[in-house]
């Protein structure tokens, strides 16, 4: 399947400072992606090339297989800034204002993204009454005007209360079910991990790795095991890979090369070595810990 979005070799300088060097990776369709770094990692200055705000140094991207043109830009809906709605005005209205300045979809797709966003009910309340979260909903709606088949979201959740960020990944993921492939630069890694399907970490300016998420975060299998001696336990599984006992729980920590952990025959192992196990969990390492791992 053709992707999205492909990078190839880009590369950005600001004078002397280089805010992306030889970046390439490619976005599938329907996919979620993350585009995640550090502060000054160049994650803003990415979308704003890909969305023909900035011109690369060097390098090239390609829309739907095509060089970026205006064409193709229209089938991209992007959030870089929360759009400078007016306070007095409604959402509908607001809207209105967007798409006379965009020229982007029609009466009706204001209804409908309207609706997908789940802001119908409160289309005639002025801008000033929404809540952050309602506020960022509409930004979003506004990206959606034109029906595009992606969207580019910068920090979507940047500012926003714990249940202002759970609408917008809820929402995120609802519209990834609708058919949009969504690419969103964030630093917020738990949500990230909650809503992404795919990842591409930056660190000053260079692409550390890039792929599912799921494979980004397993470059191993850690396998949580406990028993009566915990000291016994990691005498007889200290063969088998990388240790590491907490001692407040008494949970031993077992890494082991990706793909090799398998917990029916480490039981087996302990059972006739006299070992009970009382907990035995193969455990998902959170992106939050992979991300510090590439990045420090």
């Amino acid at each position: 399947m053709q992707p999205v979005l492909s990078l190839s070799g880009i590369t950005k300088f600001y004078g002397p400072v280089r805010a992306l060097r030889d970046v390439s990776f490619e976005v599938p369709e329907g996919s979620v992606f993350g585009v995640l770094g550090p502060n000054g990692s160049g994650k803003t200055t990415l979308l704003s090339i890909i969305l023909d705000v900035l011109k690369a140094n060097n390098g090239q991207f390609r829309w739907f297989g095509q060089p970026g043109s205006p064409a193709q830009r229209k089938k991209v809906g992007s959030l870089l800034e929360t759009p400078n709605f007016y306070h007095y005005l409604s959402g509908i209205d607001n809207l209105k204002v967007t798409q006379s300045i965009s020229g982007r979809g029609n009466g009706q797709d204001i209804e409908n993204v309207l609706q997908k966003v789940k802001l119908h009910e409160r289309r005639k309340s002025r801008f000033k009454t929404y809540s952050l979260g309602m506020k960022q909903r509409l930004a979003i709606a506004a990206a959606l005007l034109g029906d595009p088949k992606v969207l580019v979201l910068d920090e979507p959740t940047n500012g926003l209360d714990p249940v202002g960020i759970a609408e917008i990944r809820e929402l995120i993921t609802e519209l990834r079910h609708a058919g949009h492939t969504i690419i969103i630069a964030s630093h917020l890694l738990d949500e990230v991990e909650k809503v992404c399907t795919h990842v591409a970490i930056l660190k000053t300016g260079e692409l550390l790795t890039t792929g599912e998420v799921n494979d980004i975060l397993q470059d191993e299998d850690v396998v949580e095991l406990s028993a009566a001696d915990p000291e016994a336990l990691a005498r007889l599984l200290s063969p088998l890979g990388k240790l590491q006992l907490n001692r407040e729980t008494n949970i031993l920590s077992l890494a082991v090369p990706k793909g090799s952990a398998r917990l029916e025959e480490i039981n087996r192992l302990c059972f006739s070595n006299g070992i009970t196990l009382n907990h035995l969990l193969l455990k998902k390492k959170r992106l939050e810990t992979r991300f510090f791992e590439l990045t420090n």
